[in-house]
């Protein structure tokens, strides 16, 4: 019974698919090398991505001349303390957001979007527009980087009435304005945001102040920049601004 099921045994063995020789296991054992390799660069591009650096595209013209559109930016994730993907959880900063810095962020009424602006008061300041001239903490801040384009006047606009419940103090009618508005005080754990490009810029004016955990980075340089006017869809240098490439942000 032994020696028949052991015949039976070496039957089977003999019908069944051959090992494959030192070639081919060299070839399997290559072939694995070069899968494992892929998923570990996946892996660290998804990482570096999400918690270091990462590529961003300006699609307005909302910080004018600072950013124009079609820059390419590359933007430090990492200073803030970026957030571990798929958690709440964030890892330690190394800075702190400061006044005067070009900032990427998620607006409070679009969460799910970065934004590019330039912060400008950060908790506890009172800030203050006068016939287009930003006062922080009263004094008047000098920007050289501001442009002002509209010559037509000043513009209201009613989403600008949520700066009522932050006022410095109640001035009876409340009639903020593009250019002139405040004096507000920033609470404690936000920030208020301001365009550049001052009167094409939909910024903190309307849409209210940024949390610390929506601020995602700080725009580092500019790789690569494109005139969307003269890019004919074609070729990928076609319209490219070289003078740009390399600048730093600031």
């Amino acid at each position: 019974m032994k020696a028949e099921g052991g015949r039976r045994n070496s039957v089977g063995a003999g019908r069944g698919r051959a090992a494959p020789g030192p070639g081919g296991q060299r070839q399997l054992r290559s072939t694995w090398e070069w899968i494992r390799s892929l998923m570990v660069a996946m892996v660290v591009f998804l990482v570096v991505r999400s918690m270091v650096l990462e590529a961003f595209k300006i699609p307005t013209g909302s910080m004018e001349q600072t950013l124009l559109v079609g820059d390419f930016l590359l933007v430090n994730k990492a200073i803030y303390g970026p957030r571990i993907p798929g958690t709440q959880v964030h890892l330690p900063a190394l800075a702190e957001p400061r006044r005067g810095e070009v900032i990427v962020f998620n607006p409070p009424h679009e969460p799910e979007k970065n934004y590019v602006k330039r912060l400008l008061g950060v908790p506890g300041d009172t800030v203050q527009m006068v016939d287009k001239r930003l006062l922080v903490n009263g004094r008047p801040v000098d920007e050289p980087y501001a442009r002002y384009v509209d010559t037509r006047g000043d513009a209201i606009h009613p989403d600008m009435e949520w700066q009522e419940g932050h006022l410095v103090a109640s001035p009876g009618r409340y009639a903020p304005s593009r250019d002139t508005w405040g004096p507000i005080i920033v609470p404690v754990g936000r920030y208020f945001m301001l365009g550049d490009n001052r009167d094409n810029s939909e910024d903190s004016r309307y849409w209210g102040f940024v949390e610390r955990d929506q601020i995602r980075g700080r725009p580092w340089i500019i790789y690569y920049s494109v005139d969307p006017k003269a890019d004919d869809g074609w070729s990928i240098f076609h319209g490219a601004r070289w003078d740009r490439v390399g600048q730093r942000i600031r």
